[in-house]
């Protein structure tokens, strides 16, 4: 699918997230990136395959008093 030299990670790669957006729809909350995979803003991923992955982002860190 990648036409960049060097090529892009393949969507099932770790680093699939370094993958070029090839077509940006922020008004829309989502991405889509070479290797096939949409990023949406929430952190949230579809694969390809039709497999996802729900939104991930990280916790606040609390403080201990």
């Amino acid at each position: 699918m990648c036409q960049h030299c060097p090529h892009c990670p393949a969507a099932t790669a770790e680093d699939h997230i370094a993958a070029r957006v090839i077509s940006a729809h922020p008004e829309q909350g989502w991405s889509l990136l070479c290797n096939g995979v949409v990023v949406f803003d929430d952190t949230g991923e579809l694969f390809p395959d039709g497999h996802t992955i729900s939104p991930h982002r990280a916790r606040p860190l609390t403080l201990a008093a």
